[in-house]
This record gives structure tokens, sequence and C-alpha cells, in this order.
């Protein structure tokens, strides 16, 4: 028997830094109608570019619905990343 999570939420913030603004500029506009059309049942997230930088923002029910967001944004960033290295 499974017992239930004392976790209320989870909440968390993310910082993916990229070499150069060019860079996370591809990466953020190829991913950013991701995390604007993800279902969010029981998890939210947000991105912002800031130069370099990536920031996702989570706020997840349950650590379950906090991990499945954490592994869709690693793999958008990664896919957006492995095809623009097959572009350049």
């Amino acid at each position: 028997m499974i017992e239930e999570s004392p976790l209320e939420s989870v909440k968390s913030d993310i910082v993916v830094e990229f070499e150069n603004a060019d860079q996370a500029k591809i990466v953020y506009d190829s991913i950013i109608l991701e995390f604007e059309t993800a279902p969010d049942f029981r998890s939210s997230m947000t991105i912002e570019l800031d130069d370099s930088k990536i920031m996702i923002n989570i706020d997840a029910e349950d650590s379950t619905s906090f991990r499945a967001s954490v592994n869709s944004a690693i793999k958008w960033i990664n896919l957006a990343l492995q095809i623009n290295n097959l572009t350049i």
C-alpha cells in the first residue's frame, strides 16, 4: 500500500546557461511553444530568456508531476540542441 506523500507541492527555478546568447535564443524559440501548450493537470511550467540563460519555473502538485515536468523540459532542450547541431 502506498502512503500519501507529505509534500503539498514542489516548486523550483531551473537555470540553463548556454555558450552564448544566440544559442540560448535558438533553443528558447524552438521550445517556447512546448511550454505554452504542455498539459497542466498537476503542474505548470514557465520559461524566460535572459541573455545566454533560459530560466524555467516549475510548480507541481506532487513529486511525480514535478519529475515529469523536469524530464520534459530537459528532453525539449536536448532535442533543440541536437537539431541545431545538425544544421550548423
